[in-house]
């Protein structure tokens, strides 16, 4: 078995790969690779599993360098999980341990974000989920089920003159307004609108954007979903706080899967939550169920345990930051969340 860096030449057998492997996603295709580099600049040291000329295993990295701080290999950031996709554990092991031996020239933490546990590390880091939904074989047996009361939600904005979209790039500008803004509220740094342009660029026909408008045309609820053979990841959804009486995210969502469901896709991916928190509630109200991620680094063995304290102590502060963002104006906030965005990795 030959391990090596994959070239985009490479592209259209790793996709190949990841598309026919049953635990992958549409984060690991190459296109995220390409993606990140077009927008942000980050290298990605794609390690590529072979056995002749078949292709064994995967394990995408981002060589993710942030000023003053230690060195990152990350697998995979502004994405709930990228991790290891391989026919068996040793290769799996063997791409990791890869991974580890390249970090270590330039002094590098390794870090995988994962569906699976890995036994190769032994610390997993955190305890979201990943909310996942069984897809129908069609829309009509996926509102069929819902309960009346999401029915009735979801048919609320319609009834007041609401309609929703659903394209790709033509939407671009609508959707990254609602985001743009709901990131504000929320009181955390925006991606670069560039960002949101590679990821459609690089994805192509992989890539879905939906737009929910008021009746005056302005938009108040924007999602975007990528598309794996078999599941639908859902990276980002936004949502206006002075429309969210009406439900647009209701309409939203109900659009995305429903589209899920009639071209065939087995899975939903609704992103990681907190058990218990208002997201986490939201998704669960749909059907979707959790599923834990595992989030490694190298360096956790030689890491102190942090304690309940410390981990407070963190919230606290990024609420402290999350309300003194909120303060700043929003133009100025979309001038410089970008250029702070860049250099967080969730």
């Amino acid at each position: 078995m030959q391990i090596r860096l994959a070239t985009s030449a490479d592209q259209g057998c790793w996709d190949d790969y990841v598309g026919n492997h049953p635990e992958g996603t549409a984060y690991q295709l190459f296109a995220w690779k390409n993606a990140v580099k077009k927008a942000y600049g980050f290298e990605g040291p794609y390690l590529l599993a072979q056995k002749g000329s078949t292709v064994c295993g995967i394990l995408p990295l981002i060589d993710f360098s942030i000023p003053f701080f230690k060195k990152s290999l990350i697998s995979l950031p502004y994405c709930d999980a990228g991790g290891v996709l391989a026919d068996d554990c040793e290769t799996a092991d063997k791409l990791l341990e890869e991974a580890v031996a390249l970090a270590s020239k330039t002094d590098a933490i390794v870090h995988v974000r994962s569906t699976r546990e890995l036994p190769f590390f032994s610390i997993n880091t955190t305890e979201k989920v990943r909310m996942l939904l069984d897809l129908p074989e069609s829309s009509e047996i996926f509102f069929s089920g819902l309960k009346s009361k999401l029915r009735t939600k979801i048919k609320k904005p319609l009834k007041h003159g609401y309609e929703v979209k659903l394209g790709s790039c033509e939407f671009i500008d609508h959707f990254y307004a609602v985001f743009a803004e709901n990131m504000h509220e929320l009181g955390s740094p925006v991606h670069s609108r560039k960002w949101i342009e590679a990821i459609v660029s690089e994805y192509q026909e992989k890539v879905k954007i939906a737009v929910v408008f008021a009746p005056e045309g302005i938009p108040v609820a924007a999602g975007m979903i990528l598309l794996h053979p078999t599941t639908v990841s859902n990276p980002w959804a936004s949502s206006l706080r002075k429309y969210n009486y009406m439900k647009p995210n209701m309409l939203l969502y109900s659009t995305l899967l429903s589209f899920a469901s009639d071209h065939g896709y087995k899975k939903f991916d609704f992103g990681r939550s907190t058990p218990g928190e208002g997201t986490y509630q939201f998704k669960e109200q749909w059907g979707a169920q959790p599923h834990p991620l595992y989030w490694y680094g190298s360096d956790e063995k030689n890491r102190p345990t942090e304690t309940s304290g410390k981990v407070a102590s963190n919230l606290n502060k990024r609420e402290l930051l999350a309300r003194a963002w909120k303060h700043i104006p929003v133009s100025s906030a979309n001038w410089l969340g970008p250029k702070i965005r860049r250099y967080i990795s969730l």
